[in-house]
């Protein structure tokens, strides 16, 4: 019982990074109603950035270890939000009522070029942070086994999760969350109303873009390391869970993303970690077929 007990704590850390950049995504994808391959490299290239930032606070600037991991979330929060800003002025704004093919091969081709930045940027090597606040808080004990989580860890699900519910409250309780929900119903009605479309739709990209580089921070963070070729991977997990927990819901596409996070951490407690990724795919596929099968029947 200690034992699932601990693969559920584990569960709690990736579910609240997964819903914070469901969140982040479906923000963005509620306005452009496109799919954006391009969120999950947001994601890699901001914890990338961190490292690196911190990697030269450390030895260039001579920083004081809290220091230089403050001045890494600075810069890769700063870089976040003028990507988010040039891709909703250059890319998601021009494309929006484009052709959904051509908004894709957008957002692949910038992800690729994220991608590429974050390579060239470590020339093409891995930089590791040392462990931050490893300390472990002990939920459970017996015997020798202990259930634990670190401090680091903790802190990572009470941001993600302040943030969230920060985000769902803004949505659900203000003036700006009502223009969000108009813009994405009818942008042309929205317009016709007096609502400024352009600065409501590039605030969003930005928003969502920060969420997810946040996301970036905290897992380059815990795992002290983001690779620049994990951008992709984590899009398409974004994109699958954010299909099942729908695409109008920010809130609802978190906690879609929460499941999936506690998902991951059973599956890799109880079966092998190497089928990992492919049966949750398998599984979110079913569900999404089963969505679609449901929505059939209930048209007249």
């Amino acid at each position: 019982m200690l034992y699932f007990f601990q693969q559920l704590l584990n569960g709690l850390h990736s579910a609240a990074l997964y819903g914070l950049l469901a969140f982040g995504y479906v923000l963005i994808s509620g306005l452009t109603h496109r799919t954006n391959l391009a969120h999950g490299a947001v994601f890699a290239f901001s914890g990338q950035t961190m490292i690196l930032a911190a990697v030269y606070g450390w030895n260039v600037l001579w920083l004081t270890l809290p220091a230089t991991v403050a001045f890494g979330l600075c810069v890769a929060l700063a870089y976040a939000a003028l990507i988010g800003f040039v891709l909703a002025r250059s890319v998601f704004e021009p494309l929006a009522q484009r052709s959904a093919n051509t908004f894709v091969a957008a957002s692949l081709g910038a992800a690729i070029a994220l991608g590429e930045a974050g390579r060239i940027a470590a020339d093409t090597r891995d930089l590791w942070l040392p462990p931050l606040l490893s300390e472990p808080v002990v939920f459970a004990a017996d015997g020798t086994f202990r259930v634990t989580l670190t401090t680091l860890q903790l802190i990572n699900c009470a941001v993600a999760c302040l943030t969230v519910a920060t985000g769902a409250c803004v949505l659900a309780r203000t003036a700006w969350g009502r223009n969000w929900r108009a813009v994405s119903d009818d942008p042309q009605a929205a317009a016709m109303l007096g609502r400024d479309v352009r600065l409501i739709f590039r605030a969003t990209v930005v928003f969502g873009s920060v969420s997810a580089a946040l996301a970036g921070v905290l897992a380059g963070l815990y795992f002290g390391n983001i690779s620049f070729g994990t951008g992709l991977v984590f899009s398409l997990k974004v994109l699958f869970v954010a299909a099942a927990g729908g695409f109008r819901a920010p809130a609802l596409a978190a906690l879609g993303a929460a499941a999936f996070g506690f998902g991951e951490s059973l599956w890799s407690g109880y079966f092998p970690i190497e089928w990992r990724d492919a049966w949750m795919f398998v599984f979110l596929a079913a569900i999404l077929i089963l969505r679609r099968q449901d929505d059939f029947r209930e048209r007249p």
